[in-house]
């Protein structure tokens, strides 16, 4: 089934390098007429192509019990040991989400990894504490405490007051925040989602009571503040791959392959498209643009 499959995608994909290397998009219109295939696009037809039969693919084979290597991610790998560290101390964790509503991919990928994080926390018996800034986010976030409790087979220990909304505000929220870790003193911090100015503001805070921190968000501006004043950073799409690397779910990690090995080939198109270019070949250049 394994090479009867690889042979399939094989296939797939030795023919569309044949019409990626032989096609030429045709330069300029004599007359316009309706179509149903936008033949100066067949480039983008089979860069999609190519990503959606890596996707699934490799969605096949995590969902037959296949392994496939993820690289390892320290500030993920700092979670267990952060949870572990505030059942000692005997102190409640901070989980942050960021200041976005559900419609940013950042705060859905922090839902997932709360769920983790909760599910951790459950099986330590330690206080799982969620400031919300968005009032969608809320609802959400309680869902995901309550099935990260019932999945560490805990869910009378689920605590609904425990994931609270401060405000919409930003830093009226930050103050929020700054007080609770001023007042209940977690012994974790994670900040995982879309932050802006007060990243640093919360950060600092968090860093003052002691707290080991481990942040992410893929808003670059802000990870300056995160690498200096947090233990671990995931840094970009760390975030986004955390949520795979966590829940091993099929579709997240087939998902995460295959956009990888589609990376992948872009920078050897890259590479080559260089070289071809620096000796006169335009072949490559000419699949880059579309009419």
């Amino acid at each position: 089934m394994k090479s009867s499959a690889f042979r399939k995608l094989f296939s797939l994909f030795s023919s569309l390098i044949f019409l990626f290397l032989f096609y030429s998009p045709a330069q300029g219109a004599e007359s316009s007429a309706p179509a149903w295939f936008d033949k100066n696009r067949v480039n983008v037809f089979i860069v999609l192509a190519l990503f959606f039969a890596f996707v699934i693919y490799f969605i096949n084979r995590a969902q037959k019990g296949k392994s496939l290597f993820v690289r390892r991610i320290p500030g993920l790998d700092a979670i267990e040991e952060a949870v572990g560290r505030a059942t000692e101390m005997g102190r409640p964790i901070l989980y942050i989400s960021g200041i976005e509503d559900m419609d940013n991919l950042q705060t859905v990928a922090s839902m997932i990894i709360l769920g983790n994080v909760a599910e951790m926390a459950a099986a330590y018996e330690v206080p799982l504490l969620v400031p919300v800034c968005q009032p969608f986010v809320v609802t959400v976030a309680e869902e995901s405490v309550k099935q990260g409790y019932a999945k560490a087979g805990k869910p009378e220990a689920y605590n609904p007051n425990n994931v609270r909304f401060l405000t919409s505000e930003q830093f009226a929220y930050a103050s929020g925040v700054n007080g609770i870790m001023l007042r209940e003193k977690p012994a974790a911090n994670f900040m995982f989602g879309s932050f802006y100015a007060e990243s640093l503001l919360m950060a600092e805070t968090g860093f003052s009571t002691g707290a080991i921190q481990v942040a992410g968000t893929a808003n670059i501006h802000q990870l300056p503040f995160f690498v200096v004043a947090c233990d671990y950073t995931l840094i970009g799409e760390e975030l986004f791959a955390a949520s795979a690397y966590l829940s091993k779910e099929p579709k997240l990690l087939g998902s995460l392959k295959g956009s990888d090995l589609a990376k992948l080939l872009i920078m050897i198109y890259l590479v080559l498209g260089v070289l071809f270019v620096t000796f006169g070949i335009d072949i490559f250049l000419r699949w880059v643009f579309v009419q």
